[in-house]
């Protein structure tokens, strides 16, 4: 089956989603959403507007995430989840040549639930990674504020769930399509872009 990319011109958060249910949050019950599928991407990008929606060389992002600025394309993730539905989620976004691609999703398998938002966490990072790889990129520096992201993709950590598992033997199967660089940033201390996937992730999971 075709990748499809699902451009929301008018929504909750505009942007290319990998996938109809992704799409369908940001557009379901938001009055006057624009929204269609391409098969290519350039298309979905001319649809979005995706250059006159996001501006990542503005004074506000430089201003709070100057160490971010680097010259390779780079994402953010991060995972949550909520108690009162057990649905665990994630959010974030990636930039390459001046736009920014939105990763946004969410689960409720039982035995991924029970890792909570490190679940959210890992299937983030695997999201962006992805994205990277179905645009081409060739190195991807990827921002976090949990160490497992690095640790479990390294095999630092030892993996004895589900999800670290998988997220593991991803990393391992794509190792020669992709550079990663695993870079920490302190979570909740004003990084624009770990605030803004931090945001999504909820979104994700339904927490306002």
């Amino acid at each position: 089956m075709k990748q499809k990319y699902y451009a929301v011109r008018v929504g909750k958060t505009p942007g290319i989603y990998m996938t109809w249910d992704e799409c369908k949050d940001m557009v379901h019950g938001y009055p006057g959403a624009i929204y269609k599928s391409f098969e290519k991407l350039e298309e979905a990008e001319a649809f979005a507007g995706i250059k006159m929606n996001v501006d990542i060389d503005s004074e506000d992002f430089n201003s709070s995430s100057s160490e971010v600025l680097s010259e390779n394309a780079y994402a953010f993730v991060d995972g949550s989840y909520n108690d009162a539905t057990k649905v665990y989620g994630y959010g974030g976004f990636l930039c390459y040549d001046g736009k920014k691609y939105i990763v946004q999703g969410s689960g409720n398998e039982i035995e991924m639930a029970t890792m909570r938002n490190v679940a959210g966490e890992v299937l983030g990072s695997m999201a962006a990674i992805r994205l990277a790889i179905d645009m081409n990129i060739e190195e991807l520096d990827i921002y976090y504020d949990y160490m497992g992201i690095e640790m479990w993709a390294t095999g630092a950590w030892k993996r004895n769930k589900k999800g670290t598992i998988e997220y593991h033997e991803y990393i391992k199967s794509i190792k020669d399509k992709i550079k990663l660089n695993f870079i920490k940033v302190k979570g909740h201390s004003g990084v624009e872009g770990n605030e803004e996937a931090d945001k999504l992730a909820k979104e994700a999971v339904g927490i306002q």
